[in-house]
């Protein structure tokens, strides 16, 4: 899971993607996969721990792509109206991690 690139504290995946959400044309954003992406590994983020900056390409970039696959698999992901994630991304990118290992187990 993501950590803090300067206090290593773990990161909620939800509150780093609410920060983008005030990005101008956020919503077309995150339908463009590459789009996002670039947007991400340039945006800065900031810690809510210790209160650092610092860039979205300090991040798991697997996991980023993750996040940007679960929020256009289920719709409603995201409340544009309040600039909120309803999803717990951390639980679910936790989860299709298991579930990666165990396909791997179970074809290996």
């Amino acid at each position: 899971m993501a950590k803090c690139p300067l206090c290593g504290t773990a990161l909620d995946w939800g509150e780093l993607i609410e920060q983008m959400l005030v990005i101008e044309d956020a919503e077309g954003l995150f339908k463009d996969r590459e789009r996002f992406m670039a947007t991400f590994e340039s945006f800065v983020f900031r810690c809510p721990h210790c209160g650092e900056e610092f860039y979205g390409k300090n991040l798991p970039t697997r996991e980023a792509e993750k996040v940007f696959a679960l929020l256009n698999e289920f719709k409603g992901s995201i409340d544009w109206e309040n600039k909120k994630v309803r999803l717990r991304l951390n639980s679910l990118l936790a989860l299709d991690t298991m579930l990666e290992q165990w396909d791997k187990k179970v074809k290996g």
